[in-house]
């Protein structure tokens, strides 16, 4: 059966508890973005988490769901008409047909290898990852991606604690475990990329070495944290990624444009010392070393 989604936008002091309402109302799934033209909160009041001002919410619905229940819903918690409303049919499995069309098996740092599940890998002897991401971002294809898969590939983190923060379809978090990580925590806001994660692990038999949380969960002091999500996300977590990093720990910012770069740095500075920018097109990533301070 096809499913049904609904989009809208709403201001960040507009966004507390939708998460609540749109799962009460029959949500399978909720995605949370940055809204076009939207303006960055980079440093929240006290005991606030907003990060944008304007946010851009998807949630997908079972095919017979009533949607006009859904928004009379949204209208009621929001006290008002939704920004932007708007509804579509996604065909079902639509999403798994249109990632295979253009994802296939990868390799990155000549060893490491992202295999779509249902290919043969090019070189059964390497290290090769079956991934089927399911509902949750991350494939290896976006350059971002990449970038943090060969920054393991150079370095691979042998008998280390890994913290993959914002782990999408758990790639990043796998991939070290595959390299050899003792332990790996996956950590997202999203439960669809918990369930990819865990499911995604125990296709790769990597799941005994694997604990996935929420972010409000207390992290382990890592000797690697990986975090490859957006720049200003990665500027408001520079206090809790630090803190979770022990001394002389590496770490991976991505999923930041070049012109992003230099604020994301000072927000991890004095704690870390970062080595060269590494690009691919005009994405860029960030790799440090947490000092003694």
């Amino acid at each position: 059966m096809a499913s049904r989604q609904v989009a809208f936008e709403v201001t960040a002091d507009q966004a507390e508890h939708l998460d609540t309402v749109l799962e009460a109302a029959g949500a399978e799934a909720i995605t949370w973005a940055e809204a076009a033209g939207s303006a960055a909160v980079l440093e929240p009041p006290p005991g606030e988490t907003r990060l944008w001002d304007w946010l851009r919410v998807e949630a997908l619905f079972p095919g017979d769901s009533d949607i006009d229940a859904v928004h009379a819903a949204v209208v009621e918690a929001l006290g008002g008409e939704p920004s932007g409303w708007g509804t579509a049919e996604i065909a079902d499995q639509a999403w798994e047909r249109a990632w295979l069309e253009h994802f296939q098996p990868q390799c990155f740092g000549g060893t490491l290898w992202v295999v779509p599940g249902g290919m043969q890998p090019p070189e059964p002897e390497a290290i090769n990852i079956r991934l089927d991401p399911g509902l949750a971002f991350g494939t290896g294809t976006h350059p971002s991606t990449a970038l943090c898969l060969e920054a393991l590939a150079a370095e691979p983190p042998v008998d280390e604690t890994v913290i993959d923060y914002g782990c999408g379809s758990g790639l990043l978090a796998i991939a070290a475990l595959r390299l050899g990580a003792r332990r790996v925590v996956a950590v997202d806001n999203d439960p669809q990329a918990l369930i990819a994660t865990r499911d995604n692990a125990r296709r790769n038999g990597v799941e005994d070495r694997l604990e996935v949380q929420e972010p409000a969960a207390n992290l382990p002091v890592a000797d690697r944290v990986l975090a490859n999500i957006l720049a200003g996300i990665l500027q408001s977590l520079a206090p809790r990624l630090i803190a979770a990093l022990a001394v002389d720990g590496r770490l991976t910012l991505a999923g930041l444009l070049a012109t992003q770069a230099e604020a994301v740095r000072a927000a991890y500075q004095p704690a870390c010392r970062f080595g060269p920018v590494a690009r691919a097109d005009e994405w860029v990533r960030l790799d440090g070393r947490r000092l003694a301070v």
